[in-house]
């Protein structure tokens, strides 16, 4: 047990910083007894001076750690180079799990910046992906369905695509987010065209044929159109994209032309 114990203490030994993921209040506790450490988790519910917030409970437990630490340096709570401990639940509700990393060590993979330093607010980029992973989960009379959603700049998206037929949310003052407005955004997604959403949740428009550039937009084998406009829009706008695949059933979030976020809806 001695030689385990080492082994511990070598992780967490001269760490610049600890982070604490989704922690219970008594172990949160516990740990500002002696320092202070940096909470990561979807609400802070322990009330942490020093809190990054998590859009979603990222089930891949190194996603959720690279998110944590880009939001702990871009918060100014460490610093590149430092030397930081990561508790996370794992296996547990609680946390079962303390890893070692060096901030600055993996490239930064874009999925902080998709919710915190895109135009749209964090909280309607968050409202949209929960709408198309509960689309992924239940689809349209028990069959999969495909959607997309663009999401910030929509005075631009609008002027880079045609409609394909009569806009619901013309004179409307709707906005993500709110459960009868979700309803319908799950009910039209069955017909053609993207959703256009403003920075702040209002839905601009429904049945939208986008039409940007799409030179130097490269996206994986095997996807469509669907996934070819939403790279295609997020390189020629400063909007973000989210589509719901119909072939494989995945989520994927684009911005500036490219693939930042991968998520199978049936996870979550």
């Amino acid at each position: 047990m001695s030689e385990l114990g080492d082994l511990l203490d070598e992780i967490v030994s001269g760490v610049d910083g600890t982070l604490l993921f989704s922690p219970s209040g008594s172990l949160f506790e516990r740990f500002t007894a002696e320092r202070d450490p940096i909470v990561v988790s979807t609400e802070n519910a322990v009330g942490a001076e020093r809190y990054v917030a998590l859009p979603l409970e990222f089930d891949d437990i190194r996603e959720r750690i690279r998110f944590g630490v880009e939001g702990a340096l871009d918060g100014g709570f460490v610093e590149e180079g430092d030397q930081l401990a990561c508790a996370v639940a794992l296996f547990a509700d609680d946390i079962d799990t303390v890893t070692r990393v060096r901030a600055g060590d993996f490239e930064r993979s874009g999925v902080y910046d998709l919710f915190v330093n895109s135009r749209a607010e964090p909280e309607v980029i968050r409202n949209v992906l929960e709408v198309a992973i509960e689309l992924g989960k239940k689809g349209q009379k028990g069959k999969r369905v495909g959607a997309l959603f663009v999401v910030g700049d929509a005075g631009k998206v609008m002027n880079k695509s045609r409609p394909l037929s009569y806009n619901p949310f013309e004179k409307s003052h709707v906005h993500v987010g709110d459960p009868i407005v979700d309803v319908m955004l799950k009910e039209f997604s069955r017909l053609d065209g993207a959703f256009v959403i403003s920075d702040s949740g209002k839905i601009v428009s429904a049945y939208r044929y986008l039409e940007p550039a799409a030179e130097g937009v490269d996206i994986p084998k095997g996807l469509g159109a669907r996934h070819m406009a939403a790279g295609a829009v997020t390189k020629d706008t400063n909007a973000v994209a989210v589509v719901l695949s119909e072939s494989d059933g995945l989520v994927r979030a684009f911005s500036g032309g490219e693939i930042i976020l991968e998520l199978d809806p049936e996870e979550y």
